[in-house]
């Protein structure tokens, strides 16, 4: 009997310590949170909501305390009264910047997007690049043709040194018939951007072609909180609409529409006459066992007309205006289908694999004349690039947690392009094709495998990563006699290693190297029979992320690169150019102010000191390499139903050419924006260049011969940027 009775007690007593409490928790709307943070002020066990707003608290009993918080929501604290299933509902508040703490985590600069997200949300598809701290574009052939990016001293012509992608699929073009790296984001409708991973360097193992200066990843929502429709209008015949339609949102399915149309004549003399058409749709589920998959499919097309890149020498003598035209007959046409699955495994509750499967169908022609007669006195120099693509491929990453210290990932993957008819040919008026110039096709396939590792010890995190990559190039020239098939193969192995200090949730310092690559076009791999095709970076970055006020955040770096000896295919010319060492050092700043509960400040400053090194002093400048850029900014959220921005960017005078003999002259734009809500309406005014400044978007130093010219002369040609553009935006939401 007394056996009994201890061993009741017992029982008792076990059950009362392993007691738990399961509940969900749910937005205003009455839909789930996920990552909802859940604590037992007295036991002090916690636990997190998964993406259906569930969670289970061990080592709760009757009459303990809970606290509820997640970020944006008012933080509740509740009584336990009982054991039943526990139903929480969290309201909405201000975006507070005190909330935000800096954390164990390399990709802290992520933290940065959300906040400027969250405060600024993305209305164009140029907008989503400029999310990037210190990342410049330039647009010089017409709305429809993929940004001239600027980053970190690296003019990126398209997206040579910087990696894009989209859901994990990759944006960049290999061996582009205008551009190695080519990468054009059109296809991105900016309403169904979540979130952008992006980081500077070459310092992930999970990022390789194309990662040198850095990389971005746009993230689309796995679902839609509402449905809307917008349309939006302006000067120069300007009109944009949007349409979201929310099919779907279940507790584990989700599934939406958004369809996006917009012509413009832009801001040229000559009409610009764009249109572009953009569909997309994506279905998400998450499984019993916790497997979580997405499928999304996108359909794009665009064509124009453009006035291309026109000489100083015919605006000072008013042969033409500032946006006026040589060759009117510039611009193109093209297209992109994709279709991507990502399907997230759950294999225990430390082990998961992240897959990502892409199939794209892509097609571009471009007609340009940069040098207008200087080749063909007679019929001009207009030149036409074409290609007709097929991308497929995959990623597979194996994550494991093996213990609080430690964590594991194992990653590999495959991509090929198969590039049918790549095109370089002399044209006249878009119609005639007067010589083929280069014409060909190419076949390329890049195998590649990972690894990394993170050690967590106290307040230090030490990453460790090894990459692998593998590339076959195949090139048959149908300019040829004969039949010709050119390949070579090329690997590359790429280490990397990180530390991460956190003193507290207010001051964290780092420090970044690794070494990365960007491949070079087929057409450079087989001329230079194999040597040389890879070339290598090597570099550093040393910085801190600290929160000196509550509401303030500052993070800086100063940075080194080393690029080594490449060879790149300039692919308006069809010609070979070597370059030799490079390196590139410098300093970036950031600084988020939360002024108010509205009125929100932000900076960015890049300066870059970049050169060639085995040119002599005074003869070794990088060509159009940014050196100072500055981006500044207010905006305000949610004042009585009001939010906007007076938005400013400096780009600073950069060398035109090697011994900074000819500049290119640097401009300072400032945009504005506001918009009122008013229940399910709203209504907004977006300003380009507020200020109508005259300025150069992006600029060249080449040789040009004009009609009525005997000889060639090489000066600055350049885009005008837009002038002063307003745009009105009504939108419906239900």
């Amino acid at each position: 009997m007394r056996f009994l009775f201890f061993f009741s007690v017992f029982i008792l007593t076990f059950s009362a310590k392993s007691q738990a409490v399961s509940g969900t928790v749910n937005g205003a709307n009455g839909k789930p949170l996920s990552d909802v943070l859940i604590r037992n002020l007295i036991s002090k066990t916690h636990a997190h909501t998964d993406i259906n707003g569930k969670f289970t608290l061990e080592e709760t009993k009757i009459g303990d305390s809970l606290q509820i918080s997640k970020q944006g929501f008012i933080t509740q604290k509740i009584k336990l009264l009982s054991n039943e299933n526990l139903s929480i509902q969290l309201e909405e508040k201000p975006f507070l910047l005190e909330e935000v703490t800096i954390t164990n985590n390399l990709k802290y600069l992520n933290t940065i997007s959300k906040i400027d997200l969250e405060i600024q949300p993305v209305s164009n598809s140029q907008d989503l690049l400029r999310k990037v701290p210190g990342l410049f574009i330039g647009q010089h052939a017409g709305g429809g043709k993929a940004e001239q990016i600027f980053l970190r001293g690296f003019d990126c012509d398209h997206g040579t040194d910087i990696n894009v992608s989209v859901d994990g699929m990759p944006v960049n073009m290999v061996s582009h018939a205008h551009g190695q790296g080519y990468a054009d984001l059109h296809f991105v409708i900016p309403e169904t951007v979540d979130n952008i991973d992006f980081d500077k360097g070459s310092y992930f193992a999970d990022k390789g072609d194309f990662t040198t200066a850095g990389y971005v990843g746009f993230n689309t929502k796995n679902a839609l909180q509402n449905s809307s429709l917008s349309f939006e209008g302006g000067q120069f015949d300007t009109f944009r609409t949007v349409a979201l339609f929310n099919l779907l949102n279940k507790e584990n399915q989700s599934a939406y529409f958004a369809g996006e149309y917009m012509m413009t004549d832009g801001y040229f003399d000559a009409p610009q006459n764009f249109n572009r058409i953009n569909l997309f749709g994506k279905y998400a589920a998450k499984m019993n066992n916790g497997d979580k998959l997405a499928i999304a499919v996108s359909h794009f097309k665009s064509q124009w007309d453009a006035s291309g890149q026109i000489p100083d020498r015919a605006v000072n003598d008013g042969t033409i205006s500032h946006y006026g035209a040589i060759d009117p007959n510039e611009g193109g046409n093209t297209g992109r289908t994709n279709f991507n699955l990502q399907y997230d495994a759950k294999i225990d509750e430390n082990t998961h694999i992240k897959n990502t499967a892409y199939l794209s169908k892509y097609d571009f022609e471009l007609y340009s004349n940069f040098t207008f007669f200087l080749n063909d006195p007679v019929n001009g120099d207009q030149i036409k690039q074409k290609e007709n693509r097929t991308i497929v491929g995959f990623q597979s990453e194996y994550n494991e947690k093996i213990s609080d210290k430690w964590l594991f990932k194992l990653g590999a993957g495959l991509r090929n392009d198969n590039n049918k008819d790549v095109e370089l040919s002399h044209t006249l008026n878009r119609k005639t094709v007067l010589e083929y110039l280069s014409l060909g096709n190419v076949n390329q396939t890049n195998l590649f495998s990972y690894s990394s590792l993170d050690f967590t010890s106290g307040k230090w995190l030490i990453n460790g990563g090894l990459r692998l990559d593998y590339f076959k190039f195949g090139y048959e020239d149908q300019l040829a006699s004969t039949y010709t098939n050119q390949t070579q193969t090329k690997a590359i192995v790429s280490p990397k290693l990180n530390f991460l200090y956190t003193q507290n949730e207010k001051l964290q310092y780092f420090l970044k190297m690794g070494k990365g690559f960007h491949s070079n076009d087929t057409r450079v791999v087989v001329a230079q029979k194999g040597e040389k095709i890879l070339p290598e970076t090597y570099g550093a970055d040393l910085g801190i992320n600290w929160k000196p006020f509550p509401r303030m955040i500052v993070n800086s770096a100063i940075w080194y690169l080393y690029l080594a000896q490449e060879f790149v295919y300039v692919g308006d010319e069809a010609v070979v150019e070597p370059s030799g060492k490079t390196e590139r050092k410098g300093f970036d700043f950031g600084f988020r102010y939360q002024l108010t509960n509205w009125l929100f400040w932000n900076t960015d400053y890049t300066y870059t000191h970049a050169r060639a090194i085995d040119e002599p002093k005074g003869n070794d400048y990088l060509p159009l390499a940014p050196v100072h850029t500055l981006m500044n900014g207010f905006s305000v959220k949610d004042l009585k139903g009001f939010s906007g921005s007076l938005r400013t960017r400096f780009l600073g005078d950069r060398p035109a050419n090697e011994d900074n003999s000819v500049v290119a002259k640097g401009y300072c734009i400032t945009d504005f924006s506001v918009n009122y809500q008013i229940k399910k309406v709203s209504i907004g005014v977006n300003i380009d260049n507020i200020f109508n400044t005259k300025w150069k978007e992006t600029q060249f130093l080449t040789e040009s011969r004009l009609a009525n010219e005997t000889d060639p002369v090489e000066e600055i040609h350049f885009t005008a940027g837009t002038p002063f553009n307003a745009r009105l935006i009504l939108k419906y939401s239900w």
